[in-house]
């Protein structure tokens, strides 16, 4: 698929991203595939990125389906972050603000990853199901619901 960057530019930008809880604690388990990049983490809770020592780091509002109403900060935010970082790749774990940096991604002309949550091991979540339109690789970590909802399986993190 051609996620890299041309050699001149420097190393591969990503900008990874989950909301606080399992979606973090996956994302942080990817960390070693991003191990030639260079990476900005996004997350919603304060002091979460230290705990984890991932840095650098930006705390992005938090938004889902109860507040709805949220996600045009939470958008604007990673707009800010993204134009200031200039990321080649997003991916996100979860949940909706994920989702809508990975819209956001798409509107620049990032290449973007959604890799749906280990929990959701009978259906694609509902976010993921949200990340089908803007997401250039769309995962699940089960093979069986990769299959039921068209999306690709390259293993599971934990």
């Amino acid at each position: 698929m051609g996620f890299g960057r041309a050699k001149q530019r420097g190393p591969t930008r990503v900008l990874a991203i989950a909301s606080a809880g399992g979606h973090w604690q996956q994302l942080m388990a990817l960390r070693p595939s991003f191990a030639n990049c260079e990476v900005m983490f996004a997350t919603t809770l304060k002091g979460l990125p230290e705990e984890f020592d991932a840095a650098p780091a930006v705390i992005i509002p938090e938004c889902n389906r109860n507040s709805a109403w949220r996600i045009p900060w939470t958008a604007a935010v990673l707009l800010v972050t993204m134009l200031r970082f200039r990321p080649d790749i997003v991916i996100s774990t979860g949940a909706l603000p994920g989702v809508v940096a990975l819209a956001v991604g798409k509107g620049l002309r990032r290449k973007t990853i959604w890799v749906d949550s280990l929990a959701n091991a009978e259906e694609m979540s509902m976010s993921g199901r949200l990340a089908k339109r803007v997401a250039d690789l769309w995962l699940s970590q089960w093979p069986h619901v990769a299959e039921a909802e068209g999306s690709d399986y390259l293993g599971a993190i934990l």
